[in-house]
């Protein structure tokens, strides 16, 4: 495994982490689909031996179900791993909603430590809060107080616009941005990374692998379970995406690599970028995706030649 400092936090992570959401289960939706328990905790063992030393999770995925299934993995080798985790979605109170008040703050810390039995978090991250908490700021005196107090070791946000990145630099209010970064969604690119790389904030990239898509597998005839986030896809999307990724398998060489691999090292040619989190629910995936280390680097040559593909689509 190879490891990159994450940002001013010095914490030394692993290339590839281990995105956690999936594993959260499909039993109140908002998921990947169904998983077993039994698989996922093997899955996750088996990426902390192959070198993977950050998992991202959040208290949300499966309704702290996630949380729970990392507690049990990390019995006995807590320090082994720094555990990275969400909070802002609220689903202690009634159907699931933003929440960034101090007071549930607080308590969703303690719920977050108690299901992943430990005294700390390494990386606390706000998922996801409207542009209007990030530009004020003062949610984030919150999390700097929880770190003075040694509850947790590194602020985060997780956001979904890369403009709201850029806005928590320039406030100077974060360590560490979780954003969407992937062969088809280079948008961090233009200012949110580049800023990043200035003011040495940590950069973790989502999503690398679009969903599952970009690992080449699927036809266009699956049908998604109900609860998958991608069972609010319409066919016609479905269908062009699959279609896209399988004529940029004819763009690229994937003779040394594969599919996924190619396009998890797409987004690690990004230097700034300390970590990608493919989500993993199998021990085949976690093989795959952790061995992408061991394969070839893009060339500048391959990262043109996927980005003229795109260009020209």
């Amino acid at each position: 495994m190879n490891y990159r400092t994450l940002g001013r936090t010095e914490f030394s992570v692993s290339e590839i982490g281990f995105g956690a959401w999936a594993i959260g289960g499909n039993q109140f939706g908002n998921s990947y689909g169904t998983t077993k328990d039994n698989e996922s905790l093997q899955s996750l063992q088996k990426a902390i031996d192959l070198g993977c030393n950050i998992i991202d999770t959040a208290d949300v995925y499966g309704h702290g179900h996630s949380e729970e299934l990392l507690g049990e993995a990390l019995t006995g080798i807590r320090q082994k791993v720094y555990i990275a985790t969400k909070v802002g979605g609220d689903f202690y109170h009634g159907p699931t909603r933003p929440n960034f008040d101090a007071d549930y703050i607080h308590f969703a810390l303690e719920q977050s430590l108690k299901r992943l039995k430990t005294d700390y978090i390494d990386l606390y991250q706000l998922h996801n809060p409207p542009l209007h908490l990030i530009q004020e700021g003062s949610i984030f005196e919150i999390l700097f107080k929880l770190k003075s107090e040694g509850l947790i070791r590194a602020v985060g946000l997780s956001i979904f616009e890369p403009s709201e990145g850029v806005e928590a630099i320039r406030n100077d209010c974060v360590e560490c941005i979780q954003v969407v970064y992937n062969i088809f969604n280079r948008q961090a690119a233009k200012e949110l990374i580049p800023l990043a790389r200035e003011y040495n904030i940590g950069l973790i990239a989502r999503e690398p692998l679009h969903n599952g898509i970009l690992t080449g597998k699927f036809d266009g005839d699956e049908i998604f379970e109900e609860g998958d986030i991608r069972s609010r896809w319409s066919q016609k999307y479905f269908e062009h995406l699959v279609n896209f990724t399988s004529n940029l398998k004819n763009v690229i060489n994937t003779e040394d690599r594969t599919l996924a691999q190619t396009a998890l090292q797409f987004v690690l040619s990004q230097s700034s970028i300390s970590t990608v989190i493919p989500g993993m629910k199998t021990g085949d995936q976690v093989e795959e995706n952790l061995r992408t280390v061991n394969q070839k680097p893009l060339t500048e040559e391959e990262q043109k030649q996927i980005i003229q593909y795109l260009m020209h689509k």
